[in-house]
Protein backbone atom coordinates (compact mmCIF):
# COMPACT_ATOMS: atom_id res chain seq x y z
CA UNK A 1 0.00 0.00 0.00
CA UNK A 2 2.80 2.48 0.67
CA UNK A 3 5.07 1.85 -2.52
CA UNK A 4 1.43 2.49 -4.08
CA UNK A 5 1.04 5.81 -2.95
CA UNK A 6 4.64 6.97 -3.26
CA UNK A 7 4.52 5.80 -7.10
CA UNK A 8 1.48 7.62 -7.35
CA UNK A 9 3.01 10.79 -5.46
CA UNK A 10 6.04 10.43 -7.69
CA UNK A 11 3.93 10.09 -10.75
CA UNK A 12 2.25 13.62 -9.32
CA UNK A 13 5.22 15.44 -9.07
CA UNK A 14 5.39 18.49 -11.11
CA UNK A 15 8.37 19.40 -13.43
CA UNK A 16 10.85 22.13 -11.57
CA UNK A 17 9.50 25.27 -11.23
CA UNK A 18 10.62 27.75 -13.58
CA UNK A 19 12.70 30.91 -13.10
CA UNK A 20 10.19 33.80 -12.67
CA UNK A 21 9.81 36.23 -15.27
CA UNK A 22 10.20 40.04 -15.04
CA UNK A 23 6.83 40.53 -15.13
CA UNK A 24 6.42 44.72 -14.89
CA UNK A 25 4.41 44.95 -11.73
CA UNK A 26 1.69 47.85 -11.30
CA UNK A 27 1.92 49.42 -8.31
CA UNK A 28 -0.84 51.64 -7.41
CA UNK A 29 0.92 53.43 -4.95
CA UNK A 30 4.73 53.61 -3.50
CA UNK A 31 5.96 50.00 -2.50
CA UNK A 32 4.83 49.73 1.31
CA UNK A 33 2.53 52.81 1.21
CA UNK A 34 -1.35 53.21 0.57
CA UNK A 35 -3.04 54.12 -2.49
CA UNK A 36 -4.14 58.18 -3.06
CA UNK A 37 -7.60 58.68 -3.07
CA UNK A 38 -6.91 59.69 -6.59
CA UNK A 39 -5.66 56.30 -7.39
CA UNK A 40 -8.57 54.36 -5.74
CA UNK A 41 -11.14 56.21 -7.10
CA UNK A 42 -13.78 54.99 -9.16
CA UNK A 43 -17.97 56.02 -11.21
CA UNK A 44 -18.63 59.38 -10.15
CA UNK A 45 -16.19 60.22 -7.43
CA UNK A 46 -13.39 59.72 -9.72
CA UNK A 47 -15.31 62.01 -12.45
CA UNK A 48 -15.25 64.54 -9.58
CA UNK A 49 -11.88 64.07 -8.50
CA UNK A 50 -10.74 64.84 -12.39
CA UNK A 51 -13.06 68.11 -12.79
CA UNK A 52 -11.64 68.97 -9.47
CA UNK A 53 -8.22 68.73 -10.72
CA UNK A 54 -9.21 70.93 -14.04
CA UNK A 55 -10.11 73.47 -12.00
CA UNK A 56 -13.94 72.96 -12.43
CA UNK A 57 -16.49 73.44 -9.92
CA UNK A 58 -18.90 70.13 -10.48
CA UNK A 59 -21.11 70.53 -6.80
CA UNK A 60 -20.64 74.42 -6.62
CA UNK A 61 -18.44 73.76 -3.76
CA UNK A 62 -15.76 76.67 -4.00
CA UNK A 63 -16.45 80.14 -2.60
CA UNK A 64 -18.77 82.05 -5.24
CA UNK A 65 -17.07 84.58 -7.10
CA UNK A 66 -17.20 88.21 -5.89
CA UNK A 67 -19.41 90.72 -7.94
CA UNK A 68 -20.61 94.20 -7.77
CA UNK A 69 -23.91 93.45 -7.33
CA UNK A 70 -25.15 96.10 -9.75
CA UNK A 71 -27.81 96.29 -12.43
CA UNK A 72 -24.69 95.89 -14.45
CA UNK A 73 -22.52 93.65 -12.90
CA UNK A 74 -25.32 91.59 -11.02
CA UNK A 75 -24.43 88.28 -8.20
CA UNK A 76 -25.21 85.63 -10.18
CA UNK A 77 -26.65 82.58 -8.60
CA UNK A 78 -27.12 78.84 -10.17
CA UNK A 79 -29.76 76.86 -9.81
CA UNK A 80 -30.76 73.67 -12.09
CA UNK A 81 -34.82 74.79 -11.81
CA UNK A 82 -36.31 78.21 -12.98
CA UNK A 83 -36.50 79.47 -9.10
CA UNK A 84 -34.42 79.31 -6.11
CA UNK A 85 -34.65 81.10 -2.55
CA UNK A 86 -31.78 83.43 -1.90
CA UNK A 87 -30.62 85.17 1.56
CA UNK A 88 -28.85 87.94 1.45
CA UNK A 89 -26.71 89.52 4.49
CA UNK A 90 -27.01 93.59 3.78
CA UNK A 91 -24.35 94.18 5.44
CA UNK A 92 -21.10 93.15 6.84
CA UNK A 93 -22.43 93.40 10.92
CA UNK A 94 -25.62 92.39 9.89
CA UNK A 95 -26.42 88.96 11.83
CA UNK A 96 -29.89 88.68 9.94
CA UNK A 97 -30.37 87.14 6.68
CA UNK A 98 -32.80 88.39 4.12
CA UNK A 99 -34.33 85.41 2.46
CA UNK A 100 -36.30 86.33 -0.86
CA UNK A 101 -37.08 84.15 -4.28
CA UNK A 102 -34.96 84.45 -7.52
CA UNK A 103 -37.07 83.72 -10.51
CA UNK A 104 -35.05 83.06 -13.90
CA UNK A 105 -34.86 86.17 -16.18
CA UNK A 106 -33.90 89.75 -15.74
CA UNK A 107 -31.85 90.78 -12.38
CA UNK A 108 -33.59 91.24 -8.88
CA UNK A 109 -33.00 93.68 -6.33
CA UNK A 110 -32.68 92.71 -2.79
CA UNK A 111 -36.02 93.78 -0.97
CA UNK A 112 -33.46 95.46 1.38
CA UNK A 113 -30.26 97.14 0.44
CA UNK A 114 -31.22 96.69 -3.34
CA UNK A 115 -28.11 94.29 -4.48
CA UNK A 116 -28.73 93.09 -7.47
CA UNK A 117 -28.96 89.15 -8.55
CA UNK A 118 -29.22 87.21 -11.64
CA UNK A 119 -30.41 83.02 -11.73
CA UNK A 120 -28.28 81.42 -14.35
CA UNK A 121 -28.99 77.30 -15.26
CA UNK A 122 -26.69 75.33 -13.82
CA UNK A 123 -26.28 71.07 -15.07
CA UNK A 124 -25.42 68.56 -12.78
CA UNK A 125 -21.85 66.80 -13.41
CA UNK A 126 -24.01 63.27 -13.83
Amino acid sequence: MASRLLRVCAALRLPPALPARAVPARHLAVPGGLASDEEQATGLERKVLQAMNKGLDPYSMFRPKRYAGTKEDPNLVPSISNKRIVGCVCEEDNSCVVWFWLHKGEAQRCPSCGAHYKLIPHELPH
